[in-house]
């Protein structure tokens, strides 16, 4: 029969954001525990060590995206991607997570027994195959596809005489300065390079099918500097955290109340940013509500900055084909370039693309219905970290590892060896997961899981709601099944 596998109770999986949170966790709160943490890649920092565009900096305040355990001490609350990196790398090395984590393996499939009541995990290493068991499944591995984003493709794209490029697949060795650039997108990336590259390009041209919602935020929160000087590091982070998780959710429902008076206060910033004249509406206001897509952040209005300047430009219009020196548009417009980034989006991918299996049936994943946004129905002994769209990654994904190891407490103190959310007979009310009408979103509806109707198969979306219910609710709640 071969060696016996190795065990371990809780295997986290990902090694970014999420997946050091919950190695802090478990580790902390559950120290008789065993842990390791599956990293594909050889770096800690998951998103912040895969993207290298220019300019890539956090799309939340670093007070609620950091950790709570450790706050952000950065002078920057809009932090750029290798502070955001370092600072993931430092935690992890701080806690001694870092020596827990494995490297080069990629987790491909896991086998739940019932039986047994332990997971059986194939591991990819070097070009080999190996396997693990574990008590619990713990997934960290965030929501898109690592190997590559989503990109359309264009009528006579062969013809280009330039150079294409995926934020994703960033090249070491592109030389910009001086070239023509086109920035296909208007999403959170597009508007991060169009005023880097401005820097040093020629020209570049944010090129948009249609407006996104862009607000403009202070790089640097003065009540935050203010609070470092004179409080101890826990008390600052955690004041500043919760003053800045209270605004965004008073933000975030204020603009779901009053959508028209959103709009309004948001293009009234934008054309105080823009230079006198400028048509806002054009390329600034978003056919839908604020929040039915993620809004767009900009630190100290630098987009807005970069087109006043005249270095920058954003054009609203459809691609007709490519030539060899350009694009030319729907509207008979042709913008030259000499480098075409496509800014075009993720592919959602959850579990890293790994494959479940329940006593020997496979998981459907698009199938099952997401419990507290954490479990999926049927599947026992595992738990996803799957952050908040309308506020900070983490927030969410912090919250989800405090209830794992909840769960994992109760169920040590009740003899459990398994829990499962089971669907009632009746079934519930399915909607979609995200309530997001983003292209990233739509692209995947027959990938993601559901959710239900209302809790506690409903994501809540609201930080204090899923403090209490996470939190403090109980945990032999009727639909949680323990064996």
């Amino acid at each position: 029969m071969g060696e016996q596998a190795e065990h371990i109770d809780v295997l986290i999986v990902g090694a970014g954001i999420s997946g050091i949170d919950a190695a802090y966790r478990v580790q902390t709160e559950l120290p008789g525990k065993s842990y390791a943490v599956l990293e594909a890649r050889a770096a800690i920092g998951g998103t912040w060590d895969l993207f290298r565009y220019p300019g890539i900096r956090s799309d939340s305040d670093m007070y609620t995206l950091g950790f709570p355990f450790r706050p952000w001490r950065g002078d920057k609350a809009i932090a750029d991607g290798a502070d955001i990196r370092t600072y993931v790398e430092d935690t992890a090395r701080e806690f001694g997570i870092d020596r827990l984590v494995r490297f080069g393996q990629r987790a491909v499939r896991a086998d739940w027994s019932s039986k047994e009541a332990r997971w059986t995990v194939e591991v990819e290493a070097a070009g080999e195959t190996k396997v693990l068991t574990c008590g619990f499944l713990y997934l960290c591995s965030g929501y898109y596809d690592y190997a590559g984003g989503y990109r359309p493709e264009w009528p006579g794209e062969e013809a280009f005489g330039g150079r294409f490029v995926h934020p994703q697949q960033w090249p070491a060795d592109l030389n910009y300065a001086g070239k023509r650039v086109v920035v296909i997108g208007s999403g959170a990336t597009a508007v991060t390079l169009v005023p880097e590259m401005a820097k040093t390009a020629a020209h570049v041209t944010m090129l948009q099918r249609s407006p996104t919602w862009i607000v403009s935020l202070p790089s640097r929160d003065p009540i935050a500097r203010w609070a470092q000087r004179r409080l101890p590091a826990r008390a600052a982070g955690g004041l500043v955290r919760w003053k800045n998780i209270l605004l965004s959710m008073a933000f975030f429902t204020g603009s779901k109340k009053w959508p028209e008076r959103t709009k309004k206060a948001i293009l009234k910033a934008a054309r105080k940013a823009l230079p006198a004249g400028y048509e806002v509406e054009r390329d600034f206001k978003a056919s839908y509500d604020p929040w039915d897509q993620r809004l767009c952040l900009v630190p100290d209005a630098d987009l807005f900055q970069a087109i006043g300047s005249g270095k920058a430009e954003v054009v609203t219009d459809t691609i007709e084909r490519f030539t060899a020196g350009g694009i030319i548009l729907g509207s008979g417009r042709e913008i030259e370039a000499d480098v075409v980034v496509t800014a075009t989006g993720l592919v959602i991918r959850l579990m890293g693309g790994m494959t479940l299996g329940v006593d020997g049936a496979a998981v459907n994943v698009p199938e099952t219905i997401t419990y507290k946004a954490m479990m999926l129905s049927g599947v026992p002994n595992m738990a996803l970290s799957f952050g908040y769209t309308n506020a900070s990654w983490t927030l969410k994904c912090d919250l989800t590892a405090r209830w794992v190891c909840r769960l994992l407490k109760h169920m040590d103190a009740k003899g459990y060896r398994a829990a499962v959310a089971r669907l009632p007979e009746s079934g519930v009310e399915r909607a979609p997961l995200l309530d997001f009408s983003s292209g990233y979103v739509t692209r995947a509806a027959g990938v993601l899981p559901g959710q239900g109707a209302a809790a506690p198969w409903r994501l809540h979306q609201n930080y204090v709601k899923d403090l209490m219910m996470l939190g403090r609710g109980k945990l032999e709640d009727g639909v949680l099944e323990f064996r």
